[in-house]
């Protein structure tokens, strides 16, 4: 949406108009559940998490200043309920010790092996570059696929699980991440660069297994 169209729906939830809350429902319902899902890992609990978020953001809509956009603030609230949802189930960890855990991982990203070495007039370059992702010919090669792409991302820490989802499933810029998830950008970019160096090494292994006798 544009800082207008925000301002024309913001008004019209302010008026009650049901259809304008309808259709926002409609637009970002499913990217609210996969969101939840990262903090509760249960449909039921995230479902729960998502009408809690809902309910929040209407009631708070006389707090909304438009510093950020529509969109952006009301993905900090489902964030912000799911976590509320965590730590009431179990002993969540604090935001900034996860920022710290998950930036500061031992070891590189990528297999340092698979880099020129520093003896090498080409050092730090890809020895062989990444072989691009196949398009799977097949649905159930496709639903493959995709299975082992989200049972990648679900194995990722919190962080960057959420990171990934945000700006690689739902589109988000990574400015519009850092303001949901409350990080410095050169967190948000390390937290992305560990995921989707993990989601790739696990899908370059599924196609390298599929390809075996």
């Amino acid at each position: 949406m544009t800082g207008r169209e925000d301002a024309e729906t913001v008004a019209a939830l302010r008026r009650g108009d049901e259809a304008t809350f309808a259709a926002l429902v409609r637009r970002h319902q499913p990217a609210f559940q996969r969101i939840a899902r990262v903090w509760v890992h249960d449909a039921g609990a995230a479902a729960e998490v998502v009408q809690d978020a809902w309910l929040a953001a209407l009631e708070g809509l006389e707090r909304f200043e438009e510093r950020s956009s529509l969109r952006t603030w009301l993905y900090g609230i489902v964030v912000n309920t799911a976590r509320a949802h965590g730590r009431a189930a179990r002993r969540l960890v604090p935001m900034s010790a996860l920022v710290a855990d998950e930036t500061g991982e031992a070891g590189p990203a990528v297999e340092a092996e698979r880099f020129q070495p520093e003896s090498h007039h080409w050092a730090g370059h890809w020895i062989d570059m990444p072989a691009p992702f196949p398009a799977p010919d097949r649905a159930l090669e496709r639903q493959e696929l995709r299975a082992a792409l989200e049972a990648a991302i679900a194995a990722l820490p919190v962080l960057q699980q959420q990171v990934i989802v945000l700006c690689d499933v739902e589109g988000l810029t990574g400015e519009e991440a850092c303001n949901i998830l409350g990080v410095a950008s050169t967190n948000q970019r390390v937290l992305l660069h560990r995921a989707r160096s993990k989601v790739r090494a696990v899908l370059e292994r599924h196609l390298t297994e599929g390809k075996q006798p």
